[in-house]
């Protein structure tokens, strides 16, 4: 899910006039990231606080059910053999269904650390690629304060990389470098913090990977495959939402990366042949709202908030349905990631601590074929 629409930043300084937009919109911008004054003074400035009242909380929902057998009007408790997650599921978004706390604190630790040390990682692509080409160990860079500088030479495997991806016009490499070599060198480079390519890593991809200028999967481009141990997660996960007797088959994810304005408009997850095999999305770090609309962007959405650990499935009829994600929230009171936070109290954890305490990661997979 959220793959195929760009993640934007999304923060205004005023909600503007949206008599003419859409239902979905509309909601949108009633959860949306808000300043209180004018752009200039934001670093000194409150966020609007926005009504959460109408925002679903599954974590409620199940703790509620556990003590009365009941769920809210609209929502029922989805029952699958051998199955042993909770899973609810919405009567008006057939499915949909909705997996809580899906995942082990021990297991978000480790996708968070696949996601920001792995997956980013060549021949995978990111937003990054187009501009700087294959860039090798990014978070490595980050942990040790390296820059990004344009090399004279390249590794054998760049330019493996490079030849074979036709995509990518930019002639120019890059590798990551020690700072102070790059200060006490008398020839000028263009370079980059590393810290600042890791905050501005938007999206990678897995396996099969995604064209984002044709809206499809480019069989040709270099690909690993999926590794295996989240190919386990996605088949055990997608249990409840897959037709009777069928296993579902990953063949490629895109892992989007969510900073503290950031938002994903809402959109449809259309590139894959077979509508009936679902969308398995995890989510990790901070805690997001997300619109779950109908096949028109007229239909009222329904927001409810993502966990870290959470897992949503989306298949069949719901493959057709708008969503997004117009807010996540990394602010004390309401990101509920204090337990997570809790599992990078190591001074070796100190990057990825900073990184997910106000950040928010969510793995797709696919089933292409």
């Amino acid at each position: 899910m959220y793959g195929t629409s760009e993640i934007v930043d999304a923060v205004d300084a005023a909600a503007p006039v949206d008599a003419e937009r859409t239902a979905f919109r509309r909601t949108e911008k009633l959860y949306k990231l808000y300043k209180t004054q004018a752009p200039k003074s934001w670093k000194n400035q409150a966020h609007r606080k926005a009504d959460l009242s109408g925002v679903i909380d599954f974590h409620s929902v199940l703790e509620s059910f556990k003590q009365c057998g009941a769920t809210p009007a609209g929502i029922f408790k989805y029952e699958c053999r051998g199955f042993n997650r909770p899973v609810f599921c919405f009567e008006e978004r057939p499915g949909f269904y909705f997996i809580h706390g899906a995942l082990t604190d021990d297991e978000q630790v480790h996708w968070i650390r696949e996601s920001l040390i792995s997956f980013p990682q060549p021949p995978n692509r990111t937003n990054h690629t187009e501009a700087y080409g294959p860039i090798f160990g990014l978070f490595d860079a980050v942990q040790n304060n390296k820059v990004l500088v344009e090399a004279k030479s390249t590794s054998s495997e760049v330019d493996c990389i490079l030849g074979y991806d036709k995509t990518n016009l930019n002639s120019k490499r890059f590798s990551f470098s020690e700072y102070c070599m790059i200060k006490n060198n008398d020839e000028s480079y263009k370079s980059v913090a590393a810290s600042l390519l890791l905050r501005k890593l938007r999206w990678s991809t897995l396996g099969l990977q995604f064209d984002w200028s044709k809206r499809n999967y480019a069989v040709s481009l270099p690909h690993k495959r999926m590794p295996d141990d989240l190919c386990l997660v996605a088949k055990k996960m997608a249990v409840p939402a897959m037709p009777n007797g069928e296993e579902f088959q990953p063949e490629a994810a895109i892992v989007n990366y969510f900073g503290p304005s950031d938002m994903l408009g809402g959109h449809l997850d259309d590139m894959e042949k077979d509508w009936s095999k679902p969308i398995v999305s995890i989510s990790l770090g901070c805690k997001a709202i997300f619109l779950l609309g109908g096949k028109s962007r007229e239909d009222m959405p329904i927001a409810m908030f993502l966990r870290s650990g959470d897992i949503v499935l989306m298949a069949g009829e719901a493959r057709a349905c708008f969503h997004g994600v117009p807010r996540i929230f990394t602010d004390s009171e309401h990101a509920d990631n204090v337990d997570l936070l809790s599992q990078f109290s190591n001074e070796a954890d100190l990057c990825f601590r900073e990184y997910i305490r106000t950040s928010r990661i969510n793995i797709n997979i696919r089933q292409v074929n």
